[in-house]
Formats: C-alpha cells, sequence, structure tokens
C-alpha cells in the first residue's frame, strides 16, 4: 500500500526516530501504526546494543526534590553537543523522576527501557552513570543545587529542630549557600567523625616528622602538629571548611549562628556531589 508522507510524519513525531526508518516500518507493517512502532522498538534496541561500547564521557546531572524524597542523577552521553540537546534533558527529567518516584538506588529494567528509548532517538550511546535517592521526614529539608548547564550537582539533606524551620527565610537562604558551597568547594568528608582513623594517623605521623625536624620542644611540637591537622581538616571536611560567603568563619560556626537567629538548631545529615565524568 502506498504510505503518504503525512504517516510517516505521524509516526516520527511519535517515535523520534528518522523519515526512511519510519517510511520502512509502515511499508513492512501495511500502514498499521502499532505494528510499525514495535518494529522501531525493535530496531532501537538493536541500536542501543551497537552503541553500548561507546565512551560517554559528557553529559548532564539532574536533580529532583519533593516532599518526601530528593534524587540526583548523572546521565551520561558521547558528545558535549548532545548534553545540551533539548530531547537528552527531557528524557534526563523523566528519568529522574521515575526514579524518585519509585525511591531507587539500583537500576531496574524500567530504567534501562527508558534509556534504550533515549538511545534509540539521539542516535548516540547514552548511560545512567549513577544515582542516589534520599528520603526526607517532616524534620528534615532537602535542598538541591545545579551548576552551569549541568556539570555539576549537589544534593543536601538538613535536619531541623523543628519543621516550621524550613519556612523561615535565613534558613532558605543559608541552606541554599552550603549547596552552592559544596559545589564549589566539593569537600570530600561531612566532619572529622567521617574520616578514616587511619587516614588521621598517617596524617599526624607525618605533621610530627616534619615539625621534629624544626627542633623544637615536644609541646611545640604538638602544637605544630595540632595546627597541621587542624588545617587540613579545614580543606577535606565541609563543617571545617570556611564558609563560601564568610570564609573567616567555618560553616559550622554559621550553622550555629543561624540556627540562633531561627529559633531552632539546624544540621547537616548528608549530602550528595556528583561532578560529570568523575568518579
Amino acid at each position: 500500500m502506498a504510505i503518504s508522507a503525512a504517516d510517516v510524519k505521524t509516526l516520527r513525531d511519535k517515535t523520534g526516530a528518522g523519515m526512511m526508518e519510519c517510511k520502512k516500518a509502515l511499508v513492512e507493517s501495511d500502514g498499521d501504526f502499532a505494528k510499525a512502532e514495535k518494529i522501531l522498538k525493535e530496531l532501537g534496541l538493536a541500536a542501543a546494543a551497537k552503541r553500548s561500547g561507546r565512551a560517554t564521557n559528557e553529559g548532564r546531572v539532574f536533580t529532583l526534590v519533593s516532599d518526601s524524597r530528593a534524587a540526583i542523577l548523572e546521565l551520561g552521553c558521547e558528545t558535549d553537543f548532545v548534553a545540551r540537546n533539548k530531547e537528552f534533558i527531557e528524557s534526563g527529567e523523566n528519568i529522574i523522576r521515575k526514579i524518585s518516584e519509585d525511591g531507587l538506588n539500583e537500576k531496574t529494567p524500567e530504567l534501562d527501557a527508558l534509556v534504550t528509548e533515549v538511545v534509540s532517538k539521539i542516535k548516540e550511546n547514552i548511560t545512567i552513570a549513577r544515582f542516589k535517592t534520599l528520603s526526607v521526614a517532616d524534620d528534615e529539608l532537602a535542598v538541591d543545587y545545579i551548576h552551569g548547564e549541568g556539570n555539576i550537582g549537589v544534593l543536601v539533606k538538613f535536619g531541623l529542630e523543628k519543621p516550621e524551620l524550613s519556612d523561615n527565610s535565613r534558613v532558605k537562604e543559608f541552606t541554599f549557600d552550603i549547596a552552592l558551597h559544596i559545589a564549589a568547594y566539593n569537600p570530600l568528608y561531612l566532619d572529622k567523625d567521617a574520616v578514616d582513623p587511619a587516614y588521621l594517623k598517617e596524617q599526624e605521623d607525618i605533621f610530627t616528622a616534619q615539625a621534629k625536624n624544626l627542633d623544637k620542644p615536644d609541646n611545640v611540637v604538638q602544637g605544630i602538629v595540632k595546627g597541621k591537622l587542624n588545617k587540613h581538616l579545614a580543606e577535606i571536611c565541609l563543617l571545617n571548611q570556611g564558609f563560601v560567603k564568610e570564609e573567616k568563619k567555618s560553616v559550622s560556626q554559621v550553622m550555629d549562628e543561624v540556627s540562633k537567629e531561627a529559633g531552632g538548631k539546624i544540621t547537616i545529615k548528608e549530602y550528595v556531589y556528583y561532578a560529570v565524568g568523575a568518579e
């Protein structure tokens, strides 16, 4: 049967497949749109398998925060051009919505199917590089931040002494600034307690050996080592770092000040930092 250009366009708009692929599928299915769509999906699966070995060093980070969950996703692709593509962005938003709705922290067949659908439309290898979902209770607040065109994304979960603190303007400003701070400084740990004790002992031994070379009394050596260790913690631990908007004060100090102003204690419970292409 004759296949009209309008029919080809209708199928293309629905599936995102190329014009020639749509025409071939309609011819093969004798104009049956459902069968033609099935043929294109099968072709898309084959194409996705062929592309799956290609490196995906580019991509975009997506975040989504709701009342009870916060999710972050790094979706990888082959080129920065595709990372800015409207269909790629819309697909990433669909995928993270699914992740958030189902509270996922591991890949599922449904997620794989969504990725395959993107590959069939964009004609480039697309991968879910990593993702995470955080639960958010009534006395918690989740804040997200995306830097630039999605090359860096951050989620932060705060604990609130009183749920109503989430509506406080000073708290809102501070919590957003913390997400921005993490995007800028990428702290390796939340605080000293999160650092491997073996690593801290190793650093202490190094600083001690360096200080002893100065031929100073033991009490002076101990003071030097303590100072060096505190300085190192201020480089790698979020709570010890100088606050992004007031570097002479630590994040912990500013958080205590904001807690006092707002009339209730605020704590940072957890954070996630994703940069495209990073481990």
